[in-house]
């Protein structure tokens, strides 16, 4: 009997129906399918006739009290600030796990994506600033400078095996850098009034959290109660709350409890225990000497896996498929009502375009062209510079981190709103644009 038809169980009546869900959701396009429908679902309902119920929704009062302590925020809040900590928590561990098993592990590695990345940071802004020196949509400059992963792993996927896994592994390396320097940014930058105290028992949260794993702690309960408590520490304090969950993640163990040798050695003991007391023979509930040694075994494989990757794993589908979608219906509804036309001559939007389509592809490009003439990093293996400029403008595509930004840069309502007519345009000319520039460097394979 095959590996496959040991690890497949027989299927039931109700497999058959989630069958086409299940082959959805495991689509390399499926979280960027859904982001573009929220996003379109979003600018619909904003420019109905029921506009005034997305609105009247989004400013929704929600609060919860501890005593005479009480949180009271709009739902817009709640998404902005704690279900996009769920999505920053996720960066976090990515960002945890790249550097130390992944792309950004090794320093020759990590060259290449780190220069294009602060290339592709630096050059937007600069472009963005430029438009907007001394106007009122200076403090935006932050907006082009973030990549959306999500979107330009999806837009590259529609390519498929066409393009070489040195161009997948370039952007994704890239979109993680971004991801740090957006992170920083908005912790730098985009941070009100700081409450110390408040800041001082958030930090003392994350302290205690990295302590625990100091001292092996691994439940991932116990993680999570560390980690509201140090995000409500960052909410109340005026830095953004997101930034601890970020934070959170760097604390999260990394390591097995148990090496591969002693895993198999436990299974093996464990496999012939189960033999001895009895393998089940049909699908009724074990007895308990059964149950014990399958709970046992569960436990070896707890212990023979880092929590990083287990809550990481655990954490993709929720975040790829509802709080990121959440998200992008919350924020992408921009009214269109006072026409597209007069919003494109505003600096706002022609520095968002800019620096998205523009100023990242240049600056992605070309300081990973000096890099490699520099002799600083080498370009990936059977990768043109066709195909980077392509994977560089790719990077232009900013919809979620840039409508994250550009809430936070912006106090009022309608410069949002025209924020947003930037991002939305200027993501999708990177999106065609580069997958057009890819796909004509990257010619079919039989």
């Amino acid at each position: 009997m095959s590996l496959g038809n040991v690890l497949r169980p027989k299927q039931r009546p109700i497999d058959k129906l989630l069958m086409p869900l299940e082959t959805f959701a495991r689509h390399k396009l499926a979280g960027a399918g859904l982001l573009v429908l929220a996003t379109v679902v979003a600018i619909a309902w904003a420019n109905s006739p029921w506009a005034d119920s997305y609105h009247h929704l989004l400013h929704t009062k929600l609060g919860v009290s501890f005593g005479e302590t009480s949180l009271n925020k709009t739902l817009h809040h709640w998404i902005n600030d704690g279900l996009m900590g769920v999505f920053f928590f996720m960066v976090g561990l990515e960002i945890k796990r790249e550097l130390l098993v992944g792309e950004l592990s090794t320093l020759r590695k990590a060259t290449l994506p780190a220069i294009g990345a602060i290339g592709g940071m630096v050059v937007p802004a600069l472009l963005y600033v430029a438009v907007n020196r001394g106007g009122s949509g200076v403090s935006g400059w932050g907006i082009p400078m973030a990549t959306d992963i999500a979107f330009a792993l999806g837009a590259l996927a529609l390519l498929g095996s066409r393009v070489p896994l040195g161009v997948k592994v370039f952007l994704t390396a890239l979109a993680i850098v971004d991801d740090i320097g957006a992170v920083l940014v908005i912790a730098l930058f985009y941070t009100a009034d700081v409450s110390l105290t408040s800041l001082g028992v958030g930090i003392a949260c994350v302290a205690v959290s990295s302590a625990l794993n100091l001292l092996g702690a691994r439940n991932a309960v116990l993680y999570f109660i560390i980690g509201t408590c140090a995000w409500l520490g960052f909410l109340k304090s005026g830095v953004h709350a997101t930034i601890a969950a970020l934070l959170m993640a760097f604390t999260i163990p990394a390591r097995t409890h148990i090496d591969g040798e002693g895993f198999v050695e436990r299974i093996e003991l464990l496999l012939g225990r189960l033999k001895s007391v009895g393998i089940p023979k049909d699908t009724q509930m074990n007895d308990g000497r059964q149950q014990s040694c399958l709970d046992h075994m569960a436990r070896s494989i707890d212990l023979a896996g880092a929590p990083l990757q287990r809550i990481e794993h655990a954490l993709v589908a929720p975040v790829t498929f509802l709080v990121l979608p959440i998200f992008a219906l919350a924020n992408a509804g921009v009214s269109l009502k006072g026409g597209i036309g007069s919003s494109l001559s505003d600096p706002i939007v022609i520095g968002i375009v800019l620096g998205l389509v523009v100023g990242k592809t240049v600056g992605v490009a070309g300081a990973a062209f000096a890099a490699v003439k520099l002799g600083l990093a080498d370009l990936p293996d059977k990768v043109s510079w066709l195909q980077i400029i392509g994977v560089s403008m790719l990077a232009g595509i900013g919809f979620t981190m840039a409508l994250f930004v550009a809430s936070l840069a912006f106090p009022d309502v309608a410069t949002v709103d025209t924020a947003k007519v930037g991002i939305l345009l200027a993501s999708a000319l990177a999106g065609v644009g580069g997958v057009t520039l890819v796909a004509r460097a990257s010619p079919s394979r039989e």
